[in-house]
């Protein structure tokens, strides 16, 4: 072997330069067996850099996070080292690398991962916390230990613990899974200390235990009664209890008294409770007081502890000793005489011992020296008392004896010879001193019976006063004998009272008194607080109220003002607490909004009005739902570790802002200006605080946010963004290289940036080479960064150069882009590509691949590919990417939606241009995927008590992702809201106890079809809360699932109205309704009330009223109604979920009552003697009018006469009189009232006959001439009123009668004279007639009569007596010839056979009144002196006669003559039967027909006067007149009834005659 020595010039060295060591190599990490926390690594020295390594750094990776410093200062000389401080159970990855002068050198090779095995935790669980969940049982909740102690995979927990105290073995509980926190404890002792530990395991063993707590379990109720019991009577009234406490041990809890306990022995429901404070101080004693006295008495004590009462002590008999008993009963007198009589009695109700006998004294009244009393066995109850004093008044006292003396006597004063009477009714109420509760009554007492009052009682009608309201008894007062005065307790405040008395003495009650002046108690607060208070979660920051309002008898007070206040708090909290004001008294309901999530309150009621607020309720507690979080993590950060990775972390939402639960964090991410939509990174668990954020692009900015959820769903995300940009890197190839130009000896080259950049570009390197040449012999050419294009120059013709284009940022030069070029110019466009194909095995639910095969490149080489997607049936062509590799003949397609048909297509570019596009692809259809969303828009809402109903809206089309084949309902029950509130109790956090309630629940399933958006969950558990969560599925699966919806099932309200309702009408204004309640199955709960609507049948609208009933009764009285008004009931039932159907309405009519005032009452056409009254229908018939009572009279006597007339009208269409009674001058008192079963109340009006101021003066000269045929009246006018006279009226008075009446109306004031025919007068009938000027002012003094003239008329021969005589003999003769003829006839036909029959000839008479068509009444009297001189006895026979108004006359008159008619008794004015035909009329009907030829009848029939009976038009001044009112001619016509006071004027029959022209018709 030969050594070759080199040796150079000293100079040469300066030629080696120093730079960075290599990097070591041959890295080797090895598991130490003797040391589990350590890894032993190993390398190779590398080359130093021509300086001396300084040390060496190692770096670690721990579970993929990353890279930093583990050991920074290893000397140079190692070669190996042992890495200490590593976590068991923990992958690492190591690198080393030198540092010398120059500096620090590349990082080695990445060792392979190292996984440590695993060791038992080396810490104990955190924050372990107990607390008694009963009496036999503690709940215990802990967290994990801290995460770098695990060493491992956390498999589970043991919980162990034993007797406080106490040596001995510990019990354990093994919790396989890491993720539940918490285990309830059970079976153990009540009320005993236990101290708990807790340790994790994983699979390489049980770590270590925790710190002991200690904690009791909750107390129970005594299991062992008090010992030693005595007792014994200590009176007649008390029982004295000794004993001693339980044993200790059998107390289960803190000892908080001893109840002692009596009952009579026939009654033992009726139990005395007394509750005494415990005594730890030697035997224990108590009384119970107020027993009845000598009465069996069982007793026994018991001991009680917070939960409740523990056994009672044997119970044991005492009887109470005896004492005086009460009064006797029944105190009454008998066989009253002179000297003695018999005092009688019953035993004492109230016997308190053994009755040994009676006691009876008497003693003359006020003297109490002369008092004599005797003894009597126990078995008399009677005793006769001699030797009294005649006409004496005496005090007789009766008392029972026993052992203990005698008892309370019953007194009472009787008069010797004198028996007792049933006492008079009490007077003169006097209601004063009215507060809210009470009354003081003033009353002068009635007559006593000739004994003494032994009781007073006082009804009352409460609220609804009236004459048909029921009297309650409100109040009695005994052994008060001179009572004046009574103070009524115990009413309600304001109530409307109406008080009467009666009075009671030894023989019974008097009749009640005249009632009271009706009052009303003040108002004051109410008594109590609604009823029935429920709290029920509705939303996550609400919580929904229930009650039952306070009934109409407990408001206090005016309803307008009752209102419900309610208070809330939150327990956890010292903040004042909130307030609610309901300000409807009916409201059954309120919902309190703005809430915290996820957090307890507590509740309380109460009722006011506007004197004050009454008691609260007791409270309730309720906890809104959990919800998401309501702030962010706090404190979030970022920070780039590497181009790929960036590190972020985070604090905990703040506990307040939790609302729940949190399950983990997303953190969202997106690159700035690149991603459309951020994607998000889950952190399950809430105990990880950090996220590193792996696979990003190089070298950009990307936007951050941290969010919490819970399993309601999202919180909020953090805010700002958070702006991180990661590392750059060495960059990606340009892209879109091609050689525009090229030449024989040139090329240009144009590219774009990297898509990639991975940091700022720094320039490119163009690199290039003939292809035949060696592959390290480039022609590298640097540019700047701006630079895009460069051309190669002095080429080989026809060759093929290789060029490599690559970009340099900070890190180095990236990958470079690698093409090949030919030096020619015979180049073209591409060929397209061809055979593109989808196979199907490639196309998933988002991707699919693209094959092709490539077209021709046109003698220059394809630089890339580009790929356009089109989405059937209607997308626009969209490029998917333009840089698809030369090189490449398939390409993944992906960012697809599923189930989406798709069509593709292809062009190539080379340098000189694109390729036309390829045929397009047969259509493909990617494969379905899992829906992208749940349903959306869910209620769940209770149907019945055991079901809920589901709605929901299915998932929007573009989000199905397939066909969707139903609906996947998920519901659990959840634990109960009473018991969650005393969980939370104990709980430090309220995460703990959705933990323990969702590890509890387990979900279950219902399918539902893809038709459908409603369905109905049955057969749940009444009185439960449930969960509900809805996922849409389809062939592959399901999609995310909905945010729970919670639901209280088991309240729902009534699904049927109430049934079989009756309308029973009680009274004129008042209706009872009975219903029975819905059937059991439809009434989903208890029955809260009732709602009955009533109305009047026609108008609903507007009288509807409804009446809430908040007791289950089936009875209401529906009060203050209309009389004889048809109503309609309608009732639906309510309970705490709503209300139920209203039922079918049922009729019911209230009784008829009396009838209100008439509307009104007018007067017009007034004469000195005669006018018209009119008065109209009332506005309240109240029933049926019957007719109508008019009463009229003068204010002051006239000549000492003061006469009272009472005219009855009967039916309703008649409203109207004609009064002609009148004295000139004198106000008449009028008095008009309606009649329906009874006669209502009256309308008065006051009215003065004529003339009226300011009239006319009387015509003068009024002269009556009468021919053969007529009569005619002449007269002259005489002085004007205060207006000019507007005509003239002419007055009659015809002999039979002796009153004036109107004869003639509307004479023109330019006539003079007037003619009427003899006709129209009664034959042998004397009138005279006076005139009587009108204006407007009125009617004006008439004229002074004229003579009387006689209406007979010159008789004819054929009237004259023998003219008539002769016809007479005539006729007989021709009659008897006219009978013998006949006679001999039928004598010839004696023998012929032959059948006779009477034929009757119907014939219709043509009946024409003189009277104008008007039927008349029979006025039939038996003392009414009036001569019939109207009646013209022709032989026709009265028409049918209708029904008219009928008229009673009652004279209350001093001297029972008036106008020379005796009035001994009323006129009766009765109708003959409408149905009466003329065949049945006889000849003593016709002769009691009243006169055809009545002057009055001639001026019936015209219409005229008929019309003033109407109202006139306004505008007239004259001061008796009244208004227009609403009439029509289509009416019937009126007839007429003559008496000697007064016409009566009614609708006429049919066939009423035309009025004589020139002639005007009055009443």
């Amino acid at each position: 072997m030969t050594e070759l020595t080199l040796q150079l010039p000293p100079l040469c060295f300066q030629e080696f330069r120093s730079e960075l060591p290599h990097s070591p190599q041959n890295l080797l990490a090895t598991l130490n067996s003797s040391h589990s926390h350590t890894v032993m690594l190993s390398w190779v020295r590398p080359f130093d850099g021509n300086s001396p390594v300084l040390y060496y750094i190692v770096e670690l990776s721990e579970n993929n996070s990353p890279w930093k410093v583990h050991l920074s200062n290893v000397g140079p000389e190692m070669t190996g080292i042992t890495v200490r401080g590593l976590t068991p159970a923990r992958t690492y990855q190591f690198r080393v690398c030198a540092v010398n002068q120059v500096g620090r050198g590349q990082y080695s090779a990445e060792t392979s991962r190292l996984m440590l095995p695993e060791e038992p935790p080396s810490a104990p669980p955190k924050n372990i916390v107990a607390s008694g969940r009963t009496n036999q049982s503690i709940m215990v909740q802990w967290q994990p230990p801290p995460e770098t102690e695990h060493n491992g995979v956390l498999r589970g927990y043991i919980l162990r613990y034993r007797l406080a105290g106490l040596p001995g073995e510990h019990q354990q509980r093994n919790i396989t899974s890491p993720e539940v926190n918490y285990c309830l404890v059970t079976e153990l002792i009540i009320w005993t200390q236990y101290e708990i530990q807790v340790a994790a395991y994983n699979g390489a063993g049980l770590g270590v235990f925790s710190r002991a707590v200690t904690e009791y379990t909750l107390q129970g109720v005594p299991t062992a009664p008090p010992q030693n019991v005595q007792m014994e009577a200590v009176n007649s009234t008390t029982i004295q209890f000794l004993w001693n406490p339980p044993p200790q041990q059998f107390i289960n809890g803190i000892n908080q008294g001893y109840k002692l306990l009596a009952w009579p022995a026939e009654v033992p429901e009726a139990t005395t409770v007394v509750t005494i404070a415990p005594d730890f101080h030697g035997v224990h004693h108590g009384y119970i007081t107020n027993l009845k006295k000598f009465t069996a008495y069982f007793a026994s004590v018991l001991c009680f502890t917070t939960p409740g009462d523990g056994p009672p002590s044997t119970p044991q008999l005492i009887w109470t000793h005896e004492d005086k008993p009460g009064a006797v009963g029944h105190l009454s007198f008998t066989e009253i005489l002179d000297t003695s009589l018999k005092v009688s009695w019953q035993e004492p109700l109230e016997k308190n011992g053994i009755i040994t006998g009676y006691q009876v004294s008497w003693e003359v009244y006020g003297r109490n020296g002369s008092r004599l009393t005797h003894t009597l066995s126990n078995t008399t109850h009677e005793y006769k008392i001699k030797g009294l004093s005649s006409l004496t008044t005496y005090t007789i006292d009766v008392a029972a004896v026993t052992t203990a003396g005698a008892g309370l006597a019953t007194s009472s004063t009787i008069s010797s010879g004198v028996p007792p009477e049933l006492p008079g009714a009490p007077s003169n109420l006097v209601i004063s001193n009215i507060s809210p509760r009470s009354a003081t009554l003033q009353f002068r007492p009635g007559y006593d019976g000739k004994t003494s009052i032994s009781r007073w009682i006082v009804e009352g009608q409460v609220g609804a006063i009236g004459d048909e309201e029921e009297w309650v008894s409100l109040y009695e007062e005994e052994n008060e004998p001179d009572a004046q005065t009574l103070e009524i307790p115990n009413l309600t405040p304001y109530t409307h009272y109406r008080f009467r008395m009666r009075q009671v003495n030894i023989v019974g009650s008097s009749p009640v008194s005249q009632s009271s002046r009706v009052i009303q108690t003040l108002q004051a607060p109410p008594d109590v607080a609604p009823t029935s208070v429920t709290v029920r979660t509705a939303s996550e920051t609400s919580l929904r109220l229930r009650w039952v309002p306070l009934p109409d008898s407990q408001y206090n007070g005016n309803p307008e003002s009752v209102g419900y206040r309610i208070k809330y708090w939150r327990p956890d909290l010292q903040a004042p607490s909130l307030t609610q004001v309901i300000n409807d008294r009916l409201e059954r309901e309120f919902t309190i909004e703005g809430l915290e999530e996820w957090t307890e309150y507590e509740l309380q009621m109460q009722a006011f009005n506007a004197i004050g607020a009454g008691p609260w309720s007791a409270a309730v507690r309720g906890r809104t739902r959990e919800s998401v979080p309501s702030a962010a993590p706090e404190n979030v950060s970022a920070e780039a570790v590497s181009s790929t990775q960036i590190l972020l972390t985070w604090a905990s939402v703040p506990e307040q802002d939790q609302n729940g639960l949190i399950l983990g964090y997303k953190v969202l991410f997106r690159a700035k200006d690149l991603d459309p939509e951020p994607r998000s990174h889950v952190v399950r668990g809430n105990h990880s605080q950090s996220a590193l954020l792996a696979g990003l692009r190089k070298f950009v900015l990307y936007e951050l946010q941290v969010l919490a959820f819970t399993r309601i769903g999202n919180g909020v995300p953090s805010s700002p963004l958070i702006l991180e940009r990661t590392k750059d890197d060495a960059p990606g190839p340009p892209v879109r290289l091609v050689f525009p130009e090229v030449r024989l000896t040139s090329v240009r080259i144009v590219w774009q940036p990297p898509e990639e950049p991975n940091g700022i570009i720094l320039g490119y390197q163009i690199a290039y080479r003939l292809a035949s040449s060696s592959p390290n012999t480039f022609t590298t050419v640097e540019v700047g960064a701006t630079v895009r294009q460069f051309t190669a120059t002095e080429l080989a013709p026809e060759s093929a150069y290789v060029f490599r284009l690559s970009a340099k940022t900070r890190q180095g030069w990236g990958e470079p882009l690698e093409a090949t070029v030919i030096t020619t110019e015979k180049r073209e466009r591409p060929a397209p590509p061809r055979e593109l194909l989808v196979p199907q095995a490639e196309v998933t639910a988002r991707s699919l691949r693209l094959q092709w095969v490539p077209g021709s490149d046109g003698a220059s080489p394809i630089r890339y590919f580009t790929v356009q997607v089109r989405e059937l049936p209607r997308g626009e062509w969209q490029t998917y990417s333009s840089s698809i590799s030369h090189e490449a003949t398939a390409c993944a397609v992906e960012r697809l939606r599923p189930f989406t048909s798709y069509k593709l297509r292809l062009k190539a570019t080379n340098d000189i241009g694109d390729s036309d596009f390829s045929a397009e692809t047969d259509a493909v259809t990617t494969l379905q995927d899992v829906p992208g969303e749940p349903p959306s828009f869910i209620s769940v809402t209770p149907h019945t008590t055991s079901s809920v109903l589901i709605q929901w809206r299915p998932p929007r089309d573009e989000s199905l992702n397939g066909l969707l084949q139903g609906y996947r309902i998920y519901y659990r029950e959840l634990e109960s809201e009473a018991s969650a509130a005393t969980v939370s109790k104990t709980l430090k956090t309220p995460s703990a106890l959705r933990a323990e309630l969702t590890a509890q629940s387990s979900f279950k399933t219902v399918n539902s079809s893809s038709t459908l958006t409603t369905y109905e969950l049955t057969h749940l558990k009444k009185y439960r809360r449930y969960e509900v969560i809805l996922t849409a599925y389809n062939i592959i699966g399901e999609s995310p699932a909905s945010a729970p919806v919670e639901v209280f099932v088991g309240e729902a309200a009534p699904a049927m109205a109430p049934q079989n309702i009756q309308v029973t009408p009680l009274t004129a204004s008042q209706l009872e309704v009975t219903w029975d309640p819905p059937p059991p199955e439809s009434q989903n709960g208890n029955i809260q009330g009732y709602k009955v609507y009533y109305w009047e049948a026609e108008s609903q609208n507007e009288t509807e009223k409804m009446k809430v009933l908040f007791l289950p009764e089936t009875m209401v009285k529906l009060k203050n109604l209309t009389s004889h008004t048809q109503y309609l009931v309608s009732i639906s039932a309510f309970n705490a979920a709503g209300d139920g159907p209203q039922s079918d309405p049922r009729q019911g009519r209230t009784h008829q009552a009396a009838p209100g005032t008439p509307s009104f009452l007018a007067f017009s056409e007034i004469t000195s003697t005669t006018l018209n009254v009119s008065w109209g229908e009332p506005a309240a018939a109240n029933g049926v009018l019957q007719g109508y009572r008019v009463v009229y009279e003068p204010l002051a006597p006239v000549q000492g006469v003061s006469k009272v007339v009472t005219v009855d009208v009967n039916g309703n269409w008649q409203r109207w009189l004609k009064v002609r009674d009148l004295t000139k001058g004198v106000t008449y008192f009028f008095r008009v009232q309606a009649r329906t079963i009874a006669y209502g109340p009256e309308l008065q009006a006051n009215v003065t006959a004529g003339p009226a101021e300011g009239s006319p003066g009387s015509p003068r000269d009024v002269l009556v001439t009468k021919s053969a045929s007529e009569l005619t009246l002449q007269w002259t006018e005489g002085n004007a009123g205060r207006t000019p006279t507007t005509g003239y009226v002419i007055e009659a008075r015809p002999s039979d009668e002796g009153l004036w009446d109107m004869f003639v109306k509307d004479i023109p004031r330019s006539a003079t004279s007037y003619s009427v025919s003899l006709d129209k007068l009664r034959q042998g009938v004397t009138y005279e007639f006076r005139v009587v000027a009108v204006n407007q002012a009125g009617y004006g003094e008439p004229s002074s009569p004229s003579m009387a003239v006689s209406a007979q008329v010159e008789t004819p021969f054929y009237e004259e007596w023998w003219f008539l005589l002769v016809m007479a003999l005539s006729s007989l003769i021709v009659i008897l010839l006219v009978v013998f003829a006949l006679v001999l006839h039928g004598q010839n036909r004696r023998y012929r056979s032959c059948s006779t029959g009477k034929s009757i000839s119907n014939m219709e008479e043509s009946v024409t009144l003189d009277n104008g068509g008007f039927a008349a009444l029979e006025l039939n009297s038996r003392h009414l002196n009036v001569k019939n001189t109207f009646s013209k006895k022709n032989g026709t026979r009265s028409p049918p006669r209708p029904s008219p108004g009928g008229l009673h006359y009652s004279d209350e008159d001093i001297c029972n003559k008036y106008n020379g008619t005796v009035l001994t008794e009323s006129a009766n004015l009765k109708e003959k039967s409408v149905d009466a035909s003329e065949s049945e009329g006889t000849d003593s009907e016709s002769e009691d027909v009243p006169p055809q030829h009545s002057f009055v009848n001639h001026y019936m029939s015209d219409p005229t006067y008929y019309n003033s009976w109407k109202r006139r038009a306004p505008g007239g001044r004259a001061p008796h007149r009244y208004e227009a009112v609403a009439g029509g001619e289509a009416g019937p016509h009126l007839h007429t009834v003559v008496t000697t006071q007064s016409a009566v004027f009614a609708p006429a029959g049919p066939g009423a005659r035309t009025p004589l022209t020139g002639f005007s018709s009055f009443v």
